[in-house]
């Protein structure tokens, strides 16, 4: 993504796990917004990918993950098409989700889009990939 912040996680010094995160500014309030987890292969399925990620949302939270950010705290949102991550999401009560895409997009409005605004006429979407979004709420948000 442009303009994220980078993290690499490691375990003994191996590399294991990474994440992109950047401020997506909304009016007066920002969130950060994770994306592209990447866990080594031969760290999938022991968690660790969960749990960084929930480690570089506490940082957020705290408000010390992201200078550009200058200390302002934030909640965290992830979108992720990993079937078991979305099943980790969902049964962590501190996490909501908010959107599930289950196929691609038409390419044709963000191409007219793109085309309008003095671009070459090609869209972005259109792959068969669900994606589905999550949003950090924490205890205090969590409605039961």
């Amino acid at each position: 993504m442009v303009g994220a912040a980078y993290y690499v996680g490691t375990v003994d010094g191996e590399l294991a796990v990474h994440l992109a995160v950047s401020s997506l500014n909304k009016g007066k309030s920002v969130e950060a917004r994770a994306c592209r987890l990447v866990t080594m292969p031969e760290w999938q399925g022991a968690g660790v990918g969960f749990r960084f990620l929930n480690e570089i949302r506490a940082m957020q939270e705290r408000g010390d993950a992201n200078a550009r950010l200058a200390g302002r705290k934030t909640t965290t949102i992830f979108h992720t098409s990993h079937p078991q991550l979305c099943q980790a999401l969902r049964r962590d009560k501190r996490w909501r989700q908010l959107s599930a895409t289950m196929f691609g997009t038409n390419k044709k409005k963000s191409a007219a889009t793109i085309a309008k605004a003095g671009g070459a006429a090609a869209g972005y979407g259109g792959h068969l990939r669900a994606v589905q979004g999550f949003r950090f709420y924490g205890q205090k948000g969590f409605d039961g």
